[in-house]
């Protein structure tokens, strides 16, 4: 498992002309492994168990590399701290307004179907994000 986890991150940094190096590995590795929308910091946490010479700011370097080169995208700042998206489906995000968790939510849950890739003033659409914010079920409950 291990040969063909390693194989696959190889030919992914070959695609997106990304250099492989031992910590962008373990970080994609981590990353990949993670549910939700990690803050560098949650990474970074997991990461440093892993290769303990590794920094905060080389975590944050290299998820803005994977980023940049499209392997994951970033969500908006406005959540509180810049999260990482892993998930490549279309879909939105509820947002807990008290505790900041996000949580996927499907285009069919909210009853939307955006097909228009034009809007007025000639706006061009790359991808549709919406934002339901309110309070989880953990919240409600304290």
């Amino acid at each position: 498992m291990q040969q063909t986890t390693t194989t696959s991150f190889r030919k992914l940094c070959a695609e997106h002309g990304i250099a492989v190096t031992h910590q962008r590995q373990v970080l994609y590795e981590v990353m990949h492994g993670m549910e939700g929308h990690p803050s560098p910091e949650e990474v970074y946490a997991k990461v440093k168990k892993k290769v303990p010479a590794i920094s905060l700011a080389t975590v944050y370097k290299n998820i803005h590399l994977f980023v940049e080169s499209g392997i994951f995208r970033k969500m908006s700042m406005h959540h509180g701290s810049v999260r990482v998206e892993m998930n490549s489906e279309a879909h939105h995000h509820m947002v807990c307004s008290r505790c900041k968790a996000i949580t996927d939510i499907g285009e069919e849950e909210l009853g939307l179907a955006p097909s228009r890739n034009k809007l007025p003033g000639g706006f061009l659409v790359e991808r549709y994000s919406v934002d339901v914010i309110g309070l989880c079920e953990k919240c409600q409950q304290a």
